[in-house]
C-alpha cells in the first residue's frame, strides 16, 4: 500500500517526494473533493496524508470521507508553517481518552 499527500503548500510536498511519497496542491473545496475521490477511487493508496488546514477548513468533506470508507486511512499532519494545536495537545487527548490526569 502507498500513502499519498494532499496538501495545501509546494513545501510540504517537495518534502514528501522526497521521502518517496506523491501527492498534490490543492486550494479550493472542489480540488479537494476532487483529490479525495481520487485517491480513494485508487486501490493501491492505503492511507491519505491531509494537511491540517483541510481539516479545520473543510472538516464536513475529511469526516464524509472517513464515515463512509473503511480505506484509506486519513492522517492529518501539520505543514511547514508547524502545527494548529496547542502545546499539549497529545496529553489532553490522552487524558479523555482514559480519564487520568497525566
Amino acid at each position: 500500500m502507498k500513502m499519498f499527500l494532499i496538501s495545501d503548500n509546494t513545501d510540504t510536498l517537495t518534502g514528501m517526494r522526497l521521502s518517496g511519497v506523491e501527492g498534490v496542491i490543492v486550494h479550493e473545496r472542489a480540488e479537494l473533493k476532487e483529490a479525495l475521490q481520487q485517491a480513494i477511487a485508487n486501490r493501491e493508496i492505503g492511507i491519505i496524508l491531509l494537511t491540517e488546514k483541510f481539516g479545520r477548513e473543510f472538516p464536513e468533506i475529511v469526516d464524509e470521507v472517513r464515515l463512509h470508507h473503511m480505506t484509506p486511512l486519513i492522517i492529518e499532519i501539520p505543514d511547514r508553517h508547524g502545527t494548529g494545536r496547542k502545546k499539549d495537545f497529545i496529553t489532553s487527548y490522552v487524558n479523555e481518552a482514559i480519564g487520568l490526569k497525566l
